[in-house]
């Protein structure tokens, strides 16, 4: 591997978000179970990613408009993804799941059984 790109990785520069791992949740979100007609908008956001969506069921925002869905945080010190979810009651972010990869991250928000993330 070339020195300058070893530098590069290790300067102590935050790995995310980056415009590969932010198309790959994009691309991720396209095999999930619920709200399948809607198209999410993932953003990138200090340390990650925020996926929001059109509220198509009026449970959240009877308009239709964006609202938050779920958002990936990379720990830096663990190397690990965090995964929260939305209390719209509370307008809080909830920890749901901790993940060692992205992609198990994503599998878990596209499988959603319990409808905690897509509301």
């Amino acid at each position: 591997m070339n020195a300058a790109i070893i530098r590069r990785h290790h300067s102590g520069l935050p790995a995310h978000p980056n415009e590969l791992d932010r198309w790959r949740i994009v691309r991720a979100l396209k095999k999930r179970e619920h709200y399948r007609y809607v198209s999410p908008k993932v953003t990138a956001v200090a340390g990650g990613y925020l996926v929001e969506s059109p509220c198509c069921s009026g449970n959240i925002n009877a308009e239709g408009g964006l609202v938050d869905v779920a958002l990936l945080h990379h720990d830096r010190t663990a190397a690990a993804w965090q995964l929260l979810r939305k209390n719209h009651r509370r307008g809080l972010w909830e920890w749901h799941s901790t993940h060692q990869r992205l992609g198990l991250a994503t599998a878990v928000l596209n499988a959603d059984p319990e409808r905690l993330f897509w509301q």
